[in-house]
Formats: C-alpha cells, sequence, structure tokens
C-alpha cells in the first residue's frame, strides 16, 4: 500500500512537471535576454517553462513572433515595432515597456565632438527609425540639421544643414561596435554598445536625453497580450528584483529601468 501511495506522488509530481506551458521569448542577448533568464524561476513557479530564444538582429525575432513560432520578444523600442508593423504589415503589438537604453556617439580616434574635423566619416544604423533616431541625436549635438517637419524617418538625404560636411556610413545595428574603428565617429544603439564593453556615460561624446521616447518593449502578435502566461511574464519582469538589478548592473545609466 506504502509503494502503491508513493508511486502515486511520483506520478502527480511527475504530471506537473510536464504540464508546464511552454513560453518562448526571443531577445538579445544584453541586457534583454540577461533580464528574461533572471525570471526563469518565478515563471516556473507558475508553471511556465520560460525558455529564451537568443537573436543577434532586429528583424527574424519580429518574423518569428508574427508566424507564431516564438510568443513574445524583448528587444525593440515602441517607433520601430510600428515601423516594421507599417512595413510588413505585420500585427505586433505593445505589451509592456520595461526600459530605456539611450543611444550615444561613441568615437576611437576623437574625445570630443569639436574634434571632428571636415569630412569625417559617421556611421549609423541603416534600419529606419534607429537611422532617424541617429540623426535626430546627431542635430541635437549640433552637428547637423534636418528640414523642417522630419523624426524618426530621417535619413541622410534629410540633411539640410552640415558645416562639417560629414559623411554618413549606414550600417547594420549589430555591426557598428566592430566598425568604430574604421570611421571618425559612430551613433551605437544600446545594446549592441554595452556587449562591445561602451558605457554611454563614461565613453559617450554625446548621449540621449533621459526623456527618450524609445521604451523597449515586450511585444507579442495582436490578440495574445491578454494570454495569462504573458501577463505573468510582465510581472516577473517588472518586479523589485529586476528593477534592482538593472540599477546595480547599469549604474551608469546604460539600462533605465521605465517601471
Amino acid at each position: 500500500m506504502k509503494k502503491l501511495i508513493a508511486f502515486a506522488g511520483i506520478a502527480v509530481l511527475a504530471s506537473s512537471v510536464f504540464a508546464q506551458k511552454v513560453l518562448k521569448v526571443g531577445a538579445t542577448p544584453e541586457p534583454h535576454a540577461e533580464i528574461l533568464n533572471l525570471v526563469k524561476e518565478d515563471l516556473a513557479a507558475k508553471g511556465i517553462d520560460l525558455q529564451v530564444v537568443e537573436f543577434t538582429d532586429y528583424v527574424t525575432p519580429n518574423d518569428a513572433v508574427e508566424a507564431g513560432d516564438i510568443d513574445a520578444n524583448y528587444f525593440q523600442h515602441i517607433p520601430y515595432l510600428e515601423s516594421f508593423n507599417k512595413e510588413k504589415g505585420y500585427h505586433l503589438v505593445n505589451a509592456a515597456g520595461i526600459h530605456v537604453e539611450p543611444v550615444a556617439f561613441y568615437s576611437s580616434k576623437i574625445k570630443k565632438l569639436d574634434d571632428l574635423k571636415k569630412k569625417d566619416t559617421v556611421a549609423i544604423p541603416n534600419d529606419p527609425t534607429n537611422e532617424g533616431r541617429a540623426l535626430l541625436l546627431l542635430q541635437e549635438a549640433g552637428l547637423i540639421t534636418l528640414k523642417e517637419g522630419v523624426g524618426i524617418t530621417a535619413t541622410p538625404l534629410d540633411i539640410k544643414k552640415n558645416p562639417k560636411k560629414l559623411k554618413f556610413k549606414e550600417i547594420e545595428a549589430a555591426s557598428l561596435p566592430r566598425v568604430l574603428d574604421d570611421v571618425d565617429g559612430a551613433v551605437i544603439n544600446g545594446n549592441y554598445a554595452i556587449p562591445a564593453g561602451l558605457s554611454a556615460k563614461k565613453d559617450g561624446l554625446f548621449v540621449e536625453g533621459s526623456s527618450s521616447p524609445y521604451v523597449n518593449v515586450i511585444a507579442v502578435k495582436a490578440g495574445n497580450e491578454s494570454k495569462e502566461e504573458i501577463k505573468f511574464l510582465i510581472e516577473a519582469v517588472k518586479s523589485d528584483k529586476i528593477k534592482k538589478y538593472i540599477s546595480e548592473r547599469y549604474p551608469n545609466g546604460e539600462v533605465v529601468a521605465v517601471f
């Protein structure tokens, strides 16, 4: 009888383990995947097996969510999400805003912006919203002036004034840290600057303000934002534990929690 009871207990335990719902979330490595990995146990306690799928580009994680290959992703800001939906006809929505990664201008050749010379080359991201974001940063820094009314969709063709006649090299965002030594400066997104050992506060010659509208979000396909497992994910990521982790891991403001 004892053996039967023991076997029944094991069976119940096993069924509870195998009954865990799998939740696949795509993310770029740092800080997104790191943050997600910190909440795996929290979600396991709620019967959810969080599987973090790492991506190193900005396109395939959105393709994967739209196709249903993964349940959510965590890597992009709202303007990029909206632009991607418009361009591809996708149905991705912002389930929750988590943090901001200030974009900054970096250089391995000069110590301050005034040191830029005429016809120097500046590398910027080549995807639509991040390119516009980079050009807006350069305008804020006083290096260029954009045409009236252009915003996050700005391209080098929208530059009205360029006193130093700077040349712009449009490069995939992930590759920008690798080309830093080959150009005179580059505007680099936080999630690619951080793994390259670059700190916006310490190394950035000009840094985006803290009021940035470019909040990084957890994105899902429309209709899935109300799913229980997505709500549990958001609850776990927007916890005091994660806020503390962000403040301790990035004391120089490379990542700023917005919850």
